[in-house]
């Protein structure tokens, strides 16, 4: 496994974990928004583990702002960390997947990809609602060289994105709007990932799978009776 990040300090620190599971993992530090770093993330990977199996983009930041208050720098910024660095670390794997057979493309979106989320948040919604339509064309455009493309749409989770700025008062709020009432982890979308990119879910390509507690199910008003 190849942990790619920006900061060496935090891909290290995931790398002793998994190799405290005995998996081997190896680091390396790039910019993924910049394309000759996703083009040398994927070599990496090839020349350390011998091909490509599994890509799983999961970088993200915030954007936040409604549209009249969004502004070109944040704007660009939040576009190309969260979705061109998608789209062009796929440009370089799928290549490298179709020579060994195939393989598994997990990207992630958001919920607030699909409908207007928690806060006011503009280019991260597009971006979002951007990975979710460049996942539906990669599967679609590379099925028949054995690779799966699929997207996961994560709800109103508690992870570091959001532990810095959420209120404790907004963080009950969010977890009382999920039919399920339960509180998600990253580690609840980190096992979605794990089916979709094993041989289990080998006959599923072009899905945006909702890891939300519900969430997208309801109406605001069949939440009603749980949120006062």
């Amino acid at each position: 496994m190849l942990i790619v990040d920006l900061n060496q300090g935090n891909a290290e620190l995931t790398q002793e974990a998994l190799k405290a599971e005995g998996l081997d993992a190896a680091v390396c530090v790039a910019d993924v928004s910049k394309p000759k770093d996703c083009e040398r993330l994927v070599n990496a990977a090839v020349d350390r583990f011998g091909g490509l199996d599994v890509l799983a983009n999961c970088v993200g930041i915030a954007g936040i702002g409604k549209v009249t208050e969004i502004n070109d720098a944040d704007w660009n910024r939040c576009l190309d960390v969260d979705l061109k660095s998608m789209a062009f670390t796929a440009k370089f794997a799928v290549p490298q997947m179709a020579r060994s057979g195939g393989g598994s493309i997990i990207n992630i979106s958001s919920i607030d990809g699909i409908r207007a989320g928690f806060t006011a948040n503009i280019p991260y919604a597009a971006a979002k609602g951007g990975v979710i339509s460049i996942t539906r064309s990669m599967a679609v455009h590379h099925g028949r060289e054995g690779i799966r493309a699929n997207c996961i749409a994560p709800g109103h989770l508690y992870s570091t994105m959001v532990s810095t700025d959420l209120s404790a008062e907004d963080r009950e709020l969010r977890r009382r709007a999920g039919p399920l009432g339960v509180e998600g982890t990253a580690w609840d979308v980190a096992w979605a990932g794990v089916f979709l990119a094993s041989d289990e879910s080998r006959w599923v390509s072009g899905v945006v799978l909702p890891v939300d507690a519900g969430v997208l199910a309801a109406t605001p008003l069949g939440m009603r009776h749980y949120m006062d």
